[in-house]
């Protein structure tokens, strides 16, 4: 099992697809990484050997790449950042609403959540 940037790869993908489970890596940079390391592509994880996977390490860390720790930190300190100076968009996050100008009437239930529903929907007997 390769261990790259302190994530197990999926051992029967190939590196290629495996690369993007790495936060910060998508299928562009992936192949990019591959060239520059040297790595066939269409290996699987599990055939792959540990110099290859050294290589690979090698190019991510030699690239100044921000991957997995250090990019989730800092999309969460912009995020704050942007909340403590009170801009529009702080806000949206405080509240937990679409941040670039969705509409909210309708949809936008992935950041709202499940439905409220408010009042029992019908009119109480006297």
């Amino acid at each position: 099992m390769a261990r790259i940037a302190g994530i197990d790869l999926p051992k029967e993908k190939r590196i290629e697809v495996a690369l993007t489970y790495i936060y910060g890596i998508g299928q562009t940079l992936a192949k990019r990484i591959l060239v520059k390391a040297g790595v066939n592509p269409d290996i699987r994880v599990k055939n792959m050997k540990d110099d290859e996977a050294a290589k690979i390490q090698g190019v991510i860390n030699t690239e100044n790449l921000k991957v997995e720790g250090d990019l989730r930190r800092e999309v969460s300190m912009n995020i704050k950042r942007l909340i403590d100076i009170g801009t529009y968009r702080g806000s949206r996050h405080r509240k937990g609403l679409p941040v670039r100008g969705q509409r909210t009437k309708t949809n936008s239930r992935t950041r709202k959540g499940p439905k409220k529903t408010v009042g029992s929907g019908r009119k109480k007997e006297e």
